[in-house]
């Protein structure tokens, strides 16, 4: 059975506040008829710290879409080795032993893909299936787990690389100056992660069942516009109700698994904003600290789009992981509005026991 490993994750060195960003605001955008509605809302985002590629005074320069692609290519081929080299170390594999690579970015656009430089530059056998999603946005992160998933079920004993390379701040457009627009300046954050997906042994996430879904008719509620000053991101004020369509689709998906998805012992989904995961609180009828780990990746690194979810499960793995057989959902969700969604128990190496974190039986999370 395919075996989600411990992933690795980066962030860019430079970081801004919500103070600084606030601060930002009020002075960027003193006329704007709408800043205390802005200000508001991106206070209400909860995000203490983000991480950017470059300093402040550059990231809100706009030299142009050949240039930022360029640099995103740059830091993408600087930064990428690096997170890879620590998946595999953490799933005890080498290059030779992958059969895949998935490569997720929703930030910068490259032909041919990283997938095809990484094995030219990091000795994957030239045999090695290549898979980029570049259109899923923030859900890519939980389709390259089920992408994976799938894979290593079709082909048993193959192996799966992930990989999720997030430059948020690559797409600040300073013209863009709708409400969305600005809570989105305040939100989002830089990153990057790997993980493997083993076909058979490693410690992690044990894949059992995955899925996806569609809420009919949203396809414009998060999109891209691509003009000829690159992406320009769009948001619709009804996004952060989108729980109440994608919590019943986490249920469905588990009941057929004899799983109730309220009764589970751990649960990373995407943290794409504060109203997401109280709203999962309610709809799924669970105490605020089963989210602790996307809670603080939302408040200490942001919404890092794709790389979210593997930030989450890392932090869950840092405080000891969770019982063995422990059951849960990881959840990714983005434009469409789709979500993907994966449901797996925990593989500790011992087979039994937990690993210093929660015991048997499904105990309250305590605060971190």
């Amino acid at each position: 059975m395919a075996t989600l490993c411990r992933p690795a994750i980066a962030v860019p060195e430079h970081v801004i506040t919500m103070e600084e960003t606030l601060q930002l605001a009020r002075t960027l955008h003193a006329d704007h008829p709408q800043l205390p509605l802005a200000l508001r809302l991106i206070g209400n985002t909860g995000v203490q710290t983000r991480h950017i590629l470059q300093p402040i005074e550059d990231t809100l320069k706009h030299p142009g879409l050949t240039w930022r692609n360029n640099l995103y290519e740059t830091e993408a081929k600087a930064r990428v080795p690096a997170v890879v080299r620590r998946a595999l170390e953490h799933a005890e594999l080498t290059p030779h032993d992958i059969d895949l690579i998935v490569y997720v970015s929703c930030t910068g656009f490259m032909m041919p893909s990283m997938t095809a430089w990484l094995i030219n530059t990091m000795d994957f056998p030239v045999t090695t299936r290549q898979l980029p999603i570049a259109q899923l946005g923030c859900a890519a992160g939980g389709a390259a787990i089920n992408r994976a998933h799938d894979f290593c079920t079709a082909y048993p004993g193959a192996n799966a690389l992930i990989v999720a390379c997030e430059f948020c701040s690559l797409l600040y457009q300073p013209t863009d100056l709708g409400v969305g627009n600005l809570l989105s300046n305040g939100l989002f954050g830089d990153a990057l992660a790997a993980a493997v997906v083993r076909g058979e042994g490693g410690e992690g996430v044990r894949l059992e069942r995955n899925g996806s879904h569609l809420v009919p008719d949203t396809e414009d509620w998060i999109s891209y516009a691509v003009r000829d000053t690159g992406f320009h991101f769009l948001l619709d004020k009804r996004v952060p109700g989108t729980m109440a369509m994608l919590a019943p689709a986490m249920r469905d998906m588990a009941e057929p698994h004899d799983w109730n998805v309220s009764e589970l012992d751990f649960y990373i989904v995407h943290a794409g904003g504060p109203r997401i995961l109280d709203d999962l609180c309610k709809y799924l009828d669970l105490a605020p600290e089963w989210f602790r780990y996307s809670r603080a990746t939302l408040t200490e690194r942001g919404n890092i789009a794709s790389a979210v979810i593997f930030d989450a499960l890392e932090r869950l793995w840092a405080d000891g992981g969770v019982a063995h057989d422990a059951r849960g959902v990881i959840a990714g969700f983005g434009p469409g509005i789709t979500a993907e969604i994966s449901l797996g128990t925990w593989s500790s190496e011992a087979g039994g026991g937990a690993r210093g974190g929660q015991a048997p039986g499904r105990p309250m999370p305590q605060p971190a």
